[in-house]
């Protein structure tokens, strides 16, 4: 295995690192302050996107550095899951870039769903617009009324009546919801109970705008809205969209999840990766600069050992993910259950774990939003659920390793 960066990674990663040291990082305070100014009502249709964000979205375009997670040569940049790894960290350290590259969830998610699994017609409605930034989406699959990590148990309906798909059921924790350009939704439900149980749903596509689609509320997560994309609440109440929005087929469903559930993951832990090397920083730059009891406080409690541990559980992490996306490229998602599993458990404990450590050098101020750590913090818990709960992660891996065994012991 060979995780050195290859030429193309080298040459993206220089230009991203300069448009952000130049163009993002500058701006940070001032739209965190200004988004703060234009969404902090809850009514999500209020909502606006602070007006330079598109201008540096235009930047990035102009510049080569748009839709960098695409396997493309002509519509992305045609990296490989482990080439793009490294772009992903270094977007990881801004909670704005992601969105300023056309590379943020669950838009990559959605627009991979559609380049591999979509055809023609699906492509040219929905692809290019969220290709060019022009649109966002949704992924409708979390249901509060079943244990959504297992997809297997949606309940939401899809049933065919003439030539239309008619959709019932409620969905939550829809990240995208509430943004303004927020369009299409990709709906996973059931549409044959009685097959076996991993063909029993689909994904279909649904335009936000499609009579009986109502969305009840935005969901706080950890006391922030996370405006103006929104994590939202929405019924499907008799919706109904031509046959031809469906993806792939009746029973597809949980196979296009499972294939959209891989790089992505690569590209959140990534992401986390590079949010905890800012933590990180921001640790050092507090631990060696403010002073108590006549010391710096990096001389204070074991702060230096805290130092070394965060450093090494960094570095474990992301060769940790860079040997799954190793997995990707060369065996496929599927076959690389075990590693995505390990990274979605590692990844962002590791996060959330440096970004506490450096609340506690910062004391109040970590509470507030003058510095990036609530944030970060919301980030790093969040990650654990939206990406699975640690559980799941577990007993994946331990299936795993069961079957391994067992295998190596009847030889």
């Amino acid at each position: 295995m060979d995780f050195s960066y290859s030429a193309k990674t080298k040459d993206y990663l220089a230009r991203l690192d300069a448009f952000m040291r130049e163009h993002i990082e500058p701006y940070e305070d001032q739209y965190q302050k200004e988004n703060y100014r234009l969404n902090s009502t809850p009514n999500w249709r209020e909502w606006q996107v602070p007006p330079r964000v598109a201008e540096l979205k235009q930047l990035a375009k102009e510049q080569g550095l748009w839709n960098l997670f695409l396997p493309d040569e002509e519509l992305g940049a045609g990296l490989s899951t482990l080439e793009y790894a490294p772009l992903a960290e270094r977007m990881g350290r801004s909670l704005l870039a992601p969105e300023v590259f056309n590379c943020n969830a669950p838009d990559t998610g959605n627009m991979e769903v559609l380049y591999h699994f979509g055809d023609d017609p699906q492509q040219e409605q929905w692809l290019k617009p969220l290709l060019n930034g022009d649109i966002r989406s949704v992924f409708c699959m979390t249901e509060p009324d079943v244990a959504s990590s297992d997809a297997t148990n949606m309940q939401t309906t899809i049933v065919a009546d003439g030539s239309d798909w008619v959709i019932n059921g409620r969905k939550w924790w829809s990240t995208g919801l509430g943004h303004p350009d927020a369009e299409i939704a990709i709906v996973m439900g059931l549409t044959d109970e009685d097959a076996e149980k991993h063909h029993r749903h689909s994904m279909v596509l649904v335009p936000l705008n499609t009579p009986g689609v109502n969305i009840e509320r935005m969901l706080p997560a950890l006391g922030e809205y996370d405006a103006p994309y929104g994590h939202g609440e929405v019924v499907f109440d008799n919706v109904r969209v031509p046959k031809e929005n469906i993806i792939v087929g009746p029973g597809a469903g949980f196979k296009i999840a499972q294939g959209r559930l891989g790089p992505g993951r690569i590209h959140h832990c990534m992401r986390a990766i590079g949010a905890a090397e800012r933590a990180l920083e921001l640790f050092i730059e507090r631990g060696v600069s403010r002073i108590a009891f006549g010391e710096p406080l990096m001389k204070l409690g074991g702060n230096t050992e805290r130092l070394a541990d965060l450093r090494v559980a960094i570095d474990q992490a992301r060769l940790l993910t860079l040997h799954a996306a190793w997995q990707i490229d060369n065996i496929g998602a599927m076959k690389a259950i075990k590693e995505i599993s390990a990274i979605k458990l590692v990844a962002p404990n590791v996060l959330q774990k440096v970004v506490d450590e450096t609340m506690q050098l910062f004391g109040g101020a970590s509470m507030c939003h003058d510095t990036p750590l609530p944030g970060l913090l919301t980030v790093a818990r969040s990650l654990r659920i939206a990406d699975g709960p640690d559980a799941v992660h577990r007993a994946t891996i331990a299936k795993s390793e069961l079957k391994q065994w067992k295998g190596r012991t009847n030889d």
